[in-house]
């Protein structure tokens, strides 16, 4: 039985060329901003996954249908309504973090803020080493987006 395709793959991209195509100049801005955090903060080196999303190192899934593959640990994507950012949501102390943090939403998987300036960033910085240690430090038996 062939295994679906995960939709989000690594993309050969590179990351400075997709955020000097951003036409509005703050979510740009921010995006730079991020790509410098995300690097220091992580270790790693930037990735596109997919045409839109930076992401910076990656863990692996396992479904209870079988279906498996390998997702971003953390990262962003500077969206035209806001910035999308992924994998900090997740750890133990992300909801404490995300209280102190500022102006923003989250959803299923993600975290969204207008712009940088709306949020701490010390707060977000702690978001993102804690993100990033528990994506790829933890089991992820289950997708964690997934309910």
């Amino acid at each position: 039985m062939a295994m679906a395709e995960n939709k989000t793959a690594p993309t050969d991209v590179p990351v400075d060329e997709f955020l000097a195509g951003i036409e509005h100049p703050v979510r740009r801005a921010d995006g730079e901003a991020l790509l410098e955090l995300m690097r220091q903060v992580t270790g790693e080196d930037p990735l596109m996954w997919g045409p839109s999303m930076v992401g910076f190192g990656s863990y692996h899934y396992r479904y209870a249908s079988g279906r498996e593959g390998d997702a971003l640990a953390v990262g962003f994507s500077p969206r035209k309504a806001s910035l999308a950012l992924y994998g900090l949501t997740y750890a133990p102390e992300s909801a404490q973090l995300l209280a102190r943090l500022g102006k923003h939403k989250t959803g299923a998987a993600c975290l969204y803020i207008n712009k940088l300036a709306d949020v701490d960033p010390e707060v977000l910085r702690e978001l993102v080493t804690a993100g990033h240690r528990f994506m790829t430090t933890h089991d992820h038996g289950s997708h964690p987006g997934q309910a």
